[in-house]
Order: C-alpha cells, then sequence, then structure tokens
C-alpha cells in the first residue's frame, strides 16, 4: 500500500512515516516508480514505532531497541522490558520534580493572596 493509506491506518502522517525512514528505523521498498510500498509487516514496525514514541521514547532509543520492532520471536524483545522499566523510572523523576515546582507555586499563590509576599514591580 501507498504512504497515504498506511498513514492513514497508523493514525499519523505521511512525514512521519518518512522521518521513521530517515531515522534508519523503517526500511520500506519502492514500487518501479519510486513510490514508497508498504507491507503489512511495515505497518506492524511503523506502528510499534509510534507507540514507542508516544511513551516517550527518542528515536535514539528505539532505534537501540530495535529487536522490539520486528516480527520475530515471540515473548519480549531483548532488553525491551528493561528499556521500558528505565523509561519508567525516568518519568518517574522528572513527574516528582514537576510535583516540587507544582507545590512551590501553590504556596507562592498562597502566599501572594495573604498579602504575606509584596510583588516588586
Amino acid at each position: 500500500m501507498q504512504a497515504k493509506e498506511a498513514a492513514d491506518r497508523l493514525g499519523i502522517t505521511q512525514r512521519m512515516l518518512r522521518h521513521y525512514e530517515k531515522e534508519g528505523l523503517l526500511d520500506v521498498s519502492r514500487t518501479l516508480n519510486g513510490y514508497r510500498c508498504y507491507s503489512e509487516s511495515d505497518l506492524r514496525r511503523a506502528g510499534r514505532i509510534r507507540d514507542f514514541i508516544a511513551t516517550g521514547f527518542s528515536t535514539r532509543e528505539i532505534r537501540a531497541m530495535s529487536a522490539c520492532l520486528s516480527d520475530d520471536g515471540s515473548g519480549p524483545c531483548e532488553g525491551g522490558v528493561q528499556k521500558l522499566t528505565e523509561k519508567l523510572e525516568h518519568i518517574d523523576r522528572l513527574k516528582a520534580e514537576l510535583d516540587e515546582k507544582r507545590d512551590a507555586v501553590i504556596n507562592r499563590l498562597y502566599l501572594l493572596k495573604k498579602g504575606l509576599i509584596l510583588e516588586k514591580n
């Protein structure tokens, strides 16, 4: 199938499909006239790439987990569980930092509203 239909089925843009290819995550065959031709296997791989990106992985990180993108094997991909665990720990650290900042902003607002801190203009 051609890029437009593939993108529509995946819920992404054709530009994203080209980006996956440019980043070395997807190797798509071409027709004689040069159009990209996506197989069902390509769609599954692109769907996995899309899902990893949606969970916060960069294309560099995904490239390092290429075994997790193929249809080969059964069960978890090599290193996949570890990489997902590391990503979750990273997200939890970021969330904790944001929660601290949020609490600081709420405290500052409270003090400003009570007039305990004078704003400088």
